[in-house]
């Protein structure tokens, strides 16, 4: 059973993307497991736009934002790691509200029964599959599960805006894997 399937199996909102890797598949699982966003420069400039209206609206209330690092991976729950096969992360929120609106949550097991209305959860798995011609097929896709109407409601718009961005990071993404596990 694939990861994404084990952890969401049902899910509202999806994007997937893929690439093949001249690598064996636990090369590929392995720099996918390493891949570090804070890297990538549009990475960078796209989470800091994401961010800005938080930023302004510390400021007016003449408040410190409270988030320190930008967003990236070490928001998410590594959920689980199969060598060769896959990797999937973990992130629990009211992601378009400025702040994202996370809840911290400890584990994989956690992930899979959090069950809160008005609060969606996410997944982002990447997993390798050997291939005829002996490369590795790369597959990052993207779930999202919101519990109710109102939730959907709230992301849908929020999800429209993003993923075009969001594409394109995930192309970025892929390449990055791809060149160092080659």
């Amino acid at each position: 059973m694939q990861l994404i399937n084990k952890y969401l199996p049902e899910y509202s909102f999806k994007e997937v993307h893929f690439c093949n890797v001249k690598a064996d598949a636990s090369s590929v699982i392995e720099a996918a497991a390493e891949y570090q966003p804070h890297n990538d420069r549009f990475f960078r400039s796209m989470i800091g736009l994401r961010e800005l209206p938080m930023r302004i609206g510390s400021r007016l209330r003449g408040k410190k934002s409270n988030k320190s690092l930008p967003f990236g991976l070490h928001n998410f729950v590594m959920l689980e790691k199969q060598d060769g096969a896959g990797l999937a992360y973990g992130l629990v929120g009211q992601f378009w509200r400025p702040d994202f609106g996370l809840i911290a949550i400890p584990d994989g097991d956690t992930f899979r029964h959090f069950n809160s209305s008005g609060i969606a959860k996410l997944i982002l798995s990447f997993s390798a599959t050997l291939q005829h011609d002996g490369t590795t097929r790369l597959v990052t896709e993207t779930r999202v599960f919101c519990p109710d109407l109102v939730c959907r409601l709230k992301f849908a718009p929020y999800w429209y805006l993003i993923r075009p961005v969001s594409g394109i990071i995930r192309g970025r993404i892929l390449n990055d894997i791809k060149k160092r596990a080659s």
